[in-house]
């Protein structure tokens, strides 16, 4: 039976009353839970980002068949969890962080449904993450019918599908308290507001890593003890307090001051280094106060106090950080602009209508491109598994690709791409798993900063497939069908990084002397 002339045979049902169907749906909803192998979705993405620390204490609300919940004590986390149908005698204590994981999206009843989301956030002490299926994900299910706000599935059970905003409008007007994409489908309240500011502001930090003194220096006799120093400077491009280093009373026993000791660490450094750590340090506070417009900027006093300090050490007021973050906002809808930004940027793939670039590039971006980039993951969050992000220059879209095996595979595989478009904001997700011939990569170092591990070792390959011309057919290379003839035509084979003469098949060589 086609998926049309399911439609037309479904049940369908107002939701109004108890009816069989509801009864039916209300029954079967365990059976959406699934066996995990490996964390899902919303706790991965919690852990990636830090709401999940290594001390905090989670209730899995709704944990089906309890899989999260194992996994997490696995690696030391308090956990514990509950479900009205596979463990009623959970407990519903309140923890640090509670995981409602895609269970909204399965309670048939609106009513039911708000209260359910009521009662998990009233066990969060710190954090709510709540997670539901999207619309982009109707094919994972086999809909044959309409049932109040959702639709019915073969099993049969219901399944509740929303988009990207309407999950966060819908958890706001709930709660009545901000939600922060985590990622596409998972979303997380806070307790308290300043915890989600400094989680957004940790979110588009850049790169704390420096180099280590350049310079012979008087500091050298002194390294461990200005370590801590050091450490705090990159991350936060100034001078720390007393009171924001465990080691500032020998520093200054011994050194006479935090200052005096930073402006010994100065002499030791390369000034464009230093000075490109503190613009670098200004650069991630405006990316966070641009993108808090999304999510409703904060007062001053709101902020934590590390990132009062900041503001106040990086910029001459706060009012002026933010104007400054507002004129770069407004840029972003300039796209002719943001296409000459990409031409400008020293990391990254270009083509004639984007810019790919790796993931871990991402903060050497220029800044108007890091904004541009930054204005899709507040949207959608982090899209779990992607390594490549194509920032489009002919639509305002941002593409998150991907490749799994990128570091491994001399010519990766394109897996998943979602791409958010910044004016519709839709998202389009698109999976090439089980694609016989899918997208293949080219000269990868391109998508990597100029100091990355790997990338002369990518490099060193392209120039070898270079100069036997195996990109002079660039209308071919593109998919892995196309690159595998191409390598067989040219008479060679990839042997990891290594580029090898193909031995061909016994069946296809001359015997010995022959034709003599």
């Amino acid at each position: 039976m086609n998926a049309a002339r399911k439609q037309q045979t479904a049940p369908r049902d107002s939701g109004v009353g108890a009816s069989p169907l509801r009864v039916t749906l209300a029954e079967n909803r365990h059976r959406t839970a699934i066996v995990r192998t490996d964390y899902s979705r919303p706790i991965r993405l919690a852990l990636l980002d830090g709401v999940i620390g290594p001390d905090a204490t989670v209730l899995d609300y709704g944990c089906g068949l309890g899989d999260d919940m194992r996994h997490l004590r696995l690696r030391g986390t308090d956990s514990w969890g509950w479900d009205p149908v596979h463990l009623p005698d959970g407990s519903r204590s309140a923890a640090q962080v509670v995981n409602l994981g895609y269970v909204v999206n399965v309670i048939e009843d609106a009513d039911e449904r708000a209260k359910c989301l009521e009662c998990a956030w009233a066990c969060a002490e710190r954090v709510l993450i709540v997670s539901a299926r999207l619309a982009s994900q109707t094919r994972d299910f086999a809909p044959v019918g309409r049932y109040a706000d959702g639709f019915v599935t073969s099993v049969p059970t219901f399944q509740k599908l929303y988009y990207q905003n309407e999950l966060k409008t819908w958890i706001e007007a709930q709660l009545g308290e901000p939600a922060v994409a985590g990622g596409p489908g998972v979303f997380y309240v806070f307790r308290d507001p300043g915890d989600r500011m400094g989680y957004l502001a940790s979110r588009f930090r850049g790169d704390t890593s420096a180099p280590p003194p350049s310079v012979a220096s008087s500091i050298d006799a002194h390294k461990e003890l200005v370590q801590p120093l050091f450490t705090f400077f990159r991350a936060h491009g100034r001078a720390p307090l007393d009171d924001e280093i465990t080691n500032a009373a020998e520093i200054r026993e011994r050194l006479g001051s935090l200052r005096r000791a930073l402006r010994l660490i100065q002499r030791a450094h390369d000034p464009d280094q230093w000075h490109g750590i503190i613009t670098s340090r200004g650069h991630d506070l405006l990316l966070f106060l641009a993108l808090s417009r999304f999510n409703g900027r904060p007062r001053f006093g709101q902020l934590p106090l590390t990132l009062r300090r900041d503001i106040k050490g990086l910029f001459p007021s706060y009012r002026q950080a933010c104007a400054e973050a507002d004129v770069a906002l407004r840029a972003v809808g300039d796209l002719p602009r943001v296409a000459r930004a990409t031409e400008r940027s020293t990391v990254g793939k270009r083509t004639p209508s984007a810019l790919y670039v790796h993931e871990s590039a991402l903060d050497a971006l220029p800044p108007l491109l890091r904004l541009y980039e930054g204005c899709a993951r507040s949207y959608i969050g982090r899209v779990d598994g992607a390594n490549l992000v194509k920032l489009h220059t002919d639509e305002p879209m941002v593409s998150y690709l991907s490749y799994p095996d990128f570091e491994s595979d001399p010519h990766p595989s394109l897996a998943e791409a979602t791409t958010v478009h910044l004016q519709t904001f839709r998202v389009r997700e698109r999976r090439y798993t089980a694609s016989k011939n899918p997208p293949i990569l080219h000269r990868k170092e391109l998508f990597l900063r100029p100091d990355h591990p790997l990338r002369g070792k990518f490099a060193r390959l392209t120039r070898h497939e270079e100069s036997k011309g195996l990109f002079e057919d660039s209308s071919r290379i593109g998919t892995r069908n196309g690159w595998d003839q191409r390598l067989r035509d040219c008479g060679f084979a990839l042997k990891g990084h290594r580029l090898v003469h193909r031995v061909p098949p016994s069946s296809d060589r001359s015997p010995p002397n022959a034709g003599t």
